[in-house]
């Protein structure tokens, strides 16, 4: 019942992954990885690289683009995550007439960003929308697949739990559109957060992009426009073309440090405009990326810049880490670690 709950939904929160006293740990020494490396001075220098929310009514939110301190490494390679990612992959039917899909039962690292929102912030929101792939879902031959049953006027026999063909659709080239496969996108909590403290908000229904993509085929949008879809950019969700969708759009009931939220790829998310509460909003971006060509192909070039201290592969060129004092280095891997980086 619980599967089918999350399956219905797409999104799930699955608590106490860590221990509350790591997390907040990791939070403290997040917070000095970024002081002590004057971050904030260097990223006035490099605005600007980094364009992917540019169509957004909100701007991005306070995330910062480091991928490789101590604390991101030892979340991503904690066999706690390892075996969350196993649940999340296996409620896929990885079955194809070729093979699996993919391999549910070990996750490549894909290495994101951090997000630390203050207190009183009114400037950093995230209007609604979705991620990997924004115009290609309507043209690129591996999504029409996916999508085979909605654009064939049977969305009503649209599974998002069907993994075949997932792992090779192609994306537009941007920095920050994800090339690799993810089952989920997600993130671990590293402070209380709730409703009204500026985090995450879902459109908690894993059929929703059924009404996206035929939403932009109907007679009132105009024949070269697919709702204001543009490639390389966020697919954005508003009030002119989906009310209806937006209309269950909820925040994110509380979660503690520790705590993990994962969202369908296919799911509307947004961050609420205003943190109106008392602490920081914190969180570590952990998705699920399972073993396939395509997240192995990704996984190989990312090691090359995990090695490096360049900013991963699928995100702006900002780089600020190649520099900085405390990065973690191939030493700080173990030997998951080192399997789900491709070294």
């Amino acid at each position: 019942d619980v599967k089918n709950q999350i399956r219905h939904r797409g999104a799930v929160i699955i608590k106490s992954v860590f221990e509350k006293s790591r997390a907040e740990d990791w939070n403290a020494e997040l917070g000095d990885y970024i002081t002590a490396n004057e971050y904030e001075k260097k990223q006035e220098a490099k605005a600007g690289l980094d364009n992917y929310f540019s169509q957004l009514a909100s701007g991005r939110p306070q995330i910062f683009g480091l991928y490789w301190s101590k604390p991101q490494i030892q979340a991503r390679q904690d066999p706690a995550m390892a075996r969350t990612k196993q649940f999340l992959n296996r409620l896929w039917d990885v079955k194809t007439t070729t093979g699996d899909e993919f391999d549910p039962d070990f996750d490549y690292a894909y290495a994101d960003r951090t997000r630390r929102r203050q207190p009183g912030d009114t400037s950093l929101g995230l209007s609604p929308h979705m991620d990997a792939g924004s115009y290609e879902r309507w043209v690129d031959p591996a999504f029409q697949k996916i999508y085979g049953s909605v654009f064939s006027g049977q969305w009503q026999d649209y599974d998002p739990w069907k993994a075949a063909h997932r792992t090779q659709t192609k994306e537009y080239p941007s920095p920050a559109v994800c090339s690799a496969f993810r089952t989920f996108q997600g993130w671990t909590a590293l402070t209380p957060q709730g409703a009204g403290d500026g985090t995450l908000r879902l459109v908690p229904i894993a059929k929703g992009i059924a009404y996206m993509l035929l939403r932009a085929l109907q007679e009132d949008v105009a024949a070269d426009d697919l709702c204001g879809a543009e490639a390389g950019r966020a697919l954005c969700a508003d009030e002119t073309w989906h009310p209806d969708l937006l209309a269950s759009l909820v925040s994110l009931p509380q979660v503690e440090p520790g705590d993990t939220v994962w969202w369908h790829p296919d799911i509307i998310h947004a961050v609420e405009d205003e943190h109106r509460g008392d602490g920081y909003s914190n969180v570590i971006y952990i998705g699920a990326s399972p073993k396939c060509e395509k997240n192995r192909i990704y996984a190989k070039k990312q090691a090359q810049a995990f090695l490096e201290g360049r900013s991963a592969p699928d995100f702006a060129a900002e780089d600020y880490e190649v520099d900085f004092v405390g990065r973690a280095t191939v030493d700080d891997l173990t030997e998951l670690g080192k399997a789900q980086m491709g070294l």
